[in-house]
């Protein structure tokens, strides 16, 4: 009843603090403007919605720290302040580039400075060891140095980790309440694996249901047609959370991996096709998988929930399986994605045969 109370008490103050966001948003002239080819709105839309979302899980966060007594001997303050201050940083800059448009080397700062906030907060430092599904869990608990720094191979695994989930969800966020569905069924999944034997933490449950509560209630907002928009400050949060609860659950890394699965094996081929091409890795395009699925008939409500569902499967699979039944599941993970892949490729072909075949398999 008491994560059910927290839920509810942040959906409903999401739900009531976007419409005063949005109409920031318009004050403010933060707007997405409709521009062809990988804009899908008709109207100006306003930006922000992150703002809504990091606000009502900030206000429902300190009012379960004040009134839920929480054991800080399990979560440590400092923990918290690193998901908070990490999550400002990331607001802050996202706010900032929706209003000025800043160009893709500058937008990896904010992100980068968020994770490294997380990791001087000590989450996942002591992390020494990974699982192995073929037998003894793998020792990282390496040191090495640069310039008279001392860094342990966690921390650096840990800010690797926070960025690749910050840039997935990112350029996951081309459709109306895509990004944020993911998210919240990300979020769902973190809260139920906290009730498995192995995990049993009601501190990180609280903080996954929160952080849900918010994404739900703007999502009331964002789903198709939205009328307001993540933004910067939505997308990169959204990933950093996912990937901070990931860690606080004992490296849940795998779990992570298959909530997120396509999305990510969309992002890494589309970063390693910018490259080939010689563009900006952090430039979005109109070649992910989602706007594909546009591409060959389907509505955006359509392309949205299909994906919705293969995450919300390979999420409840992942709170069940072990280290190796999650190794295979990630492996069928990525015959889905390929299956699904070479489908939208063969489809896009047939509706659309006057276009080159480059242009179809560049998928």
């Amino acid at each position: 009843m008491t994560y059910l109370f927290f839920f509810l008490i942040t959906t409903a103050l999401a739900a009531a603090i976007t419409p005063a966001v949005k109409k920031l948003a318009f004050g403010l002239n933060i707007l997405d403007m409709p521009k062809a080819p990988r804009k899908t709105h008709k109207a100006p839309t306003p930006l922000l919605g992150g703002l809504a979302v990091y606000l009502s899980f900030l206000i429902c966060l300190i009012f379960y720290l004040l009134l839920g007594h929480p054991d800080l001997n399990i979560v440590p303050v400092k923990f918290f302040l690193g998901i908070i201050f990490g999550g400002l940083v990331l607001v802050i800059g996202g706010v900032l580039d929706d209003k000025f448009n800043f160009p893709p080397k500058i937008l990896w700062l904010f992100p980068a400075l968020a994770s490294l906030i997380v990791v001087w907060s000590g989450i996942g430092i002591g992390i020494s060891k990974i699982s192995n599904p073929f037998g003894n869990p793998i020792f990282i608990g390496y040191h090495f140095y640069l310039f008279t720094f001392n860094f342990s191979l966690p921390v650096l695994l840990v800010w690797l980790w926070l960025m690749g989930m910050i840039f997935t969800t990112k350029l996951l966020d081309g459709l109306d309440g895509l990004c944020s569905g993911i998210g919240l069924i990300g979020a769902l999944t973190m809260f139920a694996l906290t009730f498995t034997p192995k995990v049993n933490q009601p501190i990180t449950a609280s903080i996954a249901i929160i952080f849900a509560g918010a994404i739900l209630g703007f999502l009331f907002y964002n789903f198709n047609p939205a009328s307001i928009f993540l933004g910067e400050a939505g997308s990169t949060l959204i990933g950093f959370m996912l990937g901070v609860l990931a860690i606080i659950l004992g490296a849940k890394i795998a779990t992570a991996l298959l909530v997120m699965g396509i999305p990510i094996l969309d992002v890494a081929w589309a970063i390693i096709r910018r490259i080939i091409y010689h563009q900006s890795p952090f430039k979005g395009d109109r070649q992910h998988l989602h706007f594909r699925l546009l591409d060959i008939g389907l509505t955006q409500r359509q392309a949205v929930l299909v994906l919705y569902l293969i995450s919300a499967i390979f999420g409840t699979v992942a709170v069940f399986l072990q280290s190796m039944g999650k190794l295979i599941a990630l492996i069928i993970l990525v015959l889905v994605m390929l299956v699904l892949a070479l489908t939208v490729v063969i489809l896009y072909k047939q509706k659309h045969p006057h276009i080159p075949s480059e242009s179809a398999s560049s998928l």
